[in-house]
């Protein structure tokens, strides 16, 4: 539904929801009360359906009318509202992990190089030394 710019926002009174679900009013309020679309309410307790709410509406009465049962349609619609909760806290922590990466002050990347340890540019891979190196206690190279 693309009328409603913030898809969450109960905007829809119930005799509007209930047309644009194809749905009876009653339906609705049954819904409701059995914690199948739960739609938001005024201050004066009246009944608001957003566009994800008629959406689900809309689902409903599809698997409904599969034959799903109502027990088995809320836990598919919990389900759906988890996993798009965690997929926006996933994006929202993915967001945050970039800022800290790319504001961390002082980030350097260290190697272990010939000369000792030397910085290195983030990303950049070394080219690994062949060499043989003897470290023998006391820094003498002669053997004791």
């Amino acid at each position: 539904m693309a009328m409603v710019e913030d898809e969450d926002a109960p905007v829809f009174a119930i005799a509007i929801a209930a047309e644009l679900a194809g749905m009876h009013p009653q339906t609705l309020r049954q819904y409701d009360r059995i914690g199948l679309v739960v739609p938001g309410r005024t201050r004066g307790g009246s009944r608001r359906y957003s566009a994800r709410n008629i959406e689900q509406l809309r689902e409903v009465a599809r698997m409904s009318a599969e034959g799903m049962s109502l027990p088995a349609i809320a836990r598919l619609l919990d389900l759906e509202d988890e996993v798009r909760m965690l997929r926006r806290r996933v994006l929202d922590l993915e967001g945050a992990l970039r800022a800290e990466r790319q504001n961390r002050p002082g980030v350097r990347v260290f190697a272990a190089g010939a000369t000792g340890v030397i910085p290195v540019t983030g990303g950049r891979r070394i080219r690994r030394s062949t060499e043989v190196v003897l470290w023998r206690p006391g820094g003498r190279g002669d053997a004791e």
